[in-house]
């Protein structure tokens, strides 16, 4: 059996390569992995949480972003796709990666749900500015909200009724999401 050997791509040359890739990668340490495929059910399920994020961002001056723009984990050396980010007006003038979210979404599927709880979960808290992590569940009715506090993070599920995002001043029905 013969051995592969994997070329380390710097942040530099990833960025250049996603602008013209067919397929999005995210990057994570010198190498890049290909975005699963969403599914419509996972594409309406995003919509319907951009549908009610998004006035509650504008209004307090913030930008949402939604499956094609990347976030920059600096301390980690990484860059993702998240289903929606939100953040501050304007970031930093890149038209291309949002570098100090307020908020992120993930639509959970079973290709992604490892990555997005374990992986992406603790890198994006990593990011200092971060107030919000949040999980959608597109199999069940089920949202959860890691908050950041003082000390810590915690986190509140949600499978009934509505979810707040302080983050954005938005509260969230279920029904809207599942809709």
């Amino acid at each position: 059996m013969s051995a592969r050997t994997v070329p380390w791509i710097s942040p530099e040359e990833h960025l250049a390569y996603e602008r013209t890739a067919d397929v999005r990668h995210e990057y994570v340490g010198g190498q890049r992995f290909p975005k699963a495929e969403e599914t419509r059910w996972h594409n309406a399920v995003v919509g319907n949480c951009v549908l009610v994020i998004q006035p509650a961002a504008r209004s307090r001056g913030y930008a949402t972003y939604a499956l094609t723009v990347a976030l920059q984990v600096e301390a980690v050396n990484a860059f993702y796709y998240p289903d929606i980010v939100v953040a501050h007006r304007p970031d930093n003038g890149d038209l291309y990666v949002v570098h100090q979210p307020l908020l992120i979404v993930e639509v959970l599927s079973g290709a992604t749900e490892a990555i997005d709880r374990r992986e992406k979960r603790v890198n994006y808290q990593k990011i200092s500015g971060l107030h919000e992590y949040v999980l959608v569940s597109q199999d069940e009715r089920r949202i959860e909200v890691y908050r950041r506090t003082a000390s810590s993070w915690i986190c509140e599920i949600v499978s009934e009724g509505e979810v707040t995002l302080e983050s954005v001043g938005a509260t969230v029905a279920l029904d809207e999401v599942y809709a």
